[in-house]
């Protein structure tokens, strides 16, 4: 792990900036998600639709119980048996900003199982935004040498493109926790 990167990308976020980074999924552009300010930024870069929600990444389960109202217990089993990328979408969020959370008060969250992911969020000590490195409606850039380089040229710091931080070159599962505490199947 390059300590260099990991502080490059706390200032560039503790700074309210954008980061175009390499998640457990596909490379992500993001912001600390509890700045209103950074989180119009990635709509802003991206040329999305503000109705259009993001999901935010945690470090454990602990962080992620600030930003939704209450944990279901389905939804923690899923986390602990969990062998691959799942984001879950909970209910309702709290402690975000309004431009961040969907029109129903949801929120997608994800606990990365990445070394750079989570020293990242660990040291940053806040969630952050996790959105796909391509603008509104073109197809998922499914790693590095994908994303389209204007994308590099507007986010505030960009991690290199370094072997360890390969991508699975896929999306995560996403699965939805309803209002009976149920678990709906998004996308497998």
């Amino acid at each position: 792990m390059n300590d260099d990167i990991i502080k490059q990308a706390i200032a560039t976020l503790e700074n309210g900036g954008t980061l175009l980074y390499p998640t457990d999924t596909i490379w992500g552009i993001g912001c600390d998600a509890t700045n209103a300010n950074a989180v119009e930024k990635i709509y802003s870069i991206k040329q999305r639709d503000p109705n259009k929600s993001m999901l935010i990444l945690c470090s454990d389960i602990e962080q992620l119980e600030k930003y939704v109202v209450s944990l279901p217990q389905v939804a923690s089993d899923v986390m602990q048996n969990n062998s691959k990328p799942t984001t879950i979408i909970y209910p309702e969020a709290r402690n975000l900003p309004a431009s961040l959370v969907a029109n129903d008060g949801s929120i997608g969250i994800r606990i990365p199982n990445m070394e750079f992911c989570q020293a990242l969020l660990r040291t940053f000590g806040k969630p952050i935004v996790s959105t796909s490195a391509n603008f509104s409606g073109m197809p998922s850039a499914m790693n590095y040498n994908d994303i389209d380089p204007k994308i590099i040229q507007l986010v505030d710091y960009a991690v290199p493109n370094l072997p360890q931080f390969e991508s699975k070159d896929y999306s995560s599962r996403i699965l939805k926790v309803d209002s009976s505490n149920n678990i709906i199947v998004i996308r497998d």
